[in-house]
């Protein structure tokens, strides 16, 4: 099999297929572009180029090629690709090379867990991040870094895939990335003295190189089957203009006349939110009790924050469909407008 006839997908509307190192090198590009906002670019190529990796493999090849037409049914490696799908593993060659890599760099574990997040961000692009230990206390992770290589196949990836993506991977993988990645860490998880901040923040992190990796791989399929996305998506790159909401916003504050104690105390409250706001990037804490105005004062340090730091999006997570639906209409409201053209 030629190097050149490994494929990741082949397009519906005119059966192109789209080569494997391809798919991995564009994904490792953006996600990259990605991850680069927590400065762990790096970190994001690695994952893109390594997440397919076990697509090298003899298995997935004849398993994709049956499932698209590009083996006849009558020849001898056709398989039944509709009762094979799922079965396949394509996900944990990857997640092994990079944890065999990375694990033995660093003092104090620090190659174990650096190597343990990006595992963790591949093994799991297609089930959703997993877990290190199951409910029944078994050793989830350890299992899967262990999964005999008749069933991942990394060593027959290493000698079929392109040299191209191997010097890449040899590259990226070494002392320097895992020195990376805990530079970023540093900056918000005490591995001295961890409390459950730590370890909230750092599954934020994780959570984060994961979402990098799995928006990137979605992204490259969706703009191979439809190039018109490709296309929009650079077209759309030109930085966000936030002046027009913050008028908006603040022209709205002004209206906002205190009647009261509380009013006082609420307009202070979004008033120390707009001058924190071109603080450095990083996590911080709004604790107000309800009916202290946490909504106009969040989208206010949020839209300066944004503003200040040239940022391209304001993510809102709540835990509940109809407070998100309750806050989104309270932001619509004030910076959105009935005349206003979108995209």
């Amino acid at each position: 099999m030629l190097k050149t006839s490994f494929i990741a997908h082949k397009r519906k509307v005119d059966g192109q297929c789209q080569l494997l190192h391809s798919h991995l090198i564009e994904v490792g590009d953006i996600a990259s572009i990605f991850a680069k906002k927590i400065g762990a670019e790096n970190a994001g190529k690695l994952l893109g180029l390594l997440h397919d990796f076990g697509k090298y493999s003899k298995e997935f090849q004849i398993y994709i090629k049956s499932a698209t037409g590009e083996i006849n049914p009558d020849e001898d490696d056709y398989v039944d690709a509709r009762g094979m799908k799922g079965k396949v593993d394509h996900s944990t060659a990857g997640a092994q090379l990079v944890w065999r890599r990375l694990n033995r760099f660093g003092a104090g574990g620090q190659g174990e867990l650096c190597g343990q997040i990006l595992s963790l961000c591949i093994a799991s692009h297609h089930s959703g991040l997993i877990d290190c230990f199951g409910m029944d206390d078994r050793a989830v992770f350890t299992e899967r870094m262990r999964k005999p290589d008749e069933k991942v196949h990394l060593d027959e990836c290493l000698q079929a895939a392109d040299q191209k993506i191997i010097k890449a991977v040899e590259q990226i993988a070494t002392v320097d990335l895992v020195k990376e990645v805990f530079g970023q860490l540093a900056q918000f998880v005490n591995f001295k003295e961890p409390s459950m901040i730590d370890y909230f923040n750092l599954g934020f992190f994780t959570r984060f190189l994961f979402s990098c990796l799995i928006d990137a791989d979605r992204l490259n399929s969706a703009e191979f089957e439809d190039p018109a996305r490709l296309s929009e998506r650079l077209n759309n790159a030109a930085p966000v203009d936030w002046n027009m909401a913050l008028e908006r916003l603040e022209k709205h504050l002004a209206t906002l006349t205190p009647r009261n104690y509380v009013d006082e105390l609420r307009r202070e409250i979004s008033d120390n939110c707009k001058v924190n706001a071109e603080r450095a990037q990083g996590i911080y804490t709004l604790t107000v009790p309800t009916g202290g105005g946490k909504t106009y004062a969040s989208l206010r340090y949020a839209l300066h924050h944004a503003r200040h730091h040239a940022l391209e999006r304001i993510i809102y997570v709540i835990p509940y469909t109809s407070i998100i639906e309750q806050n989104a209409n309270v932001i619509r409201e004030v910076v959105e407008r009935d005349s206003d053209v979108r995209p």
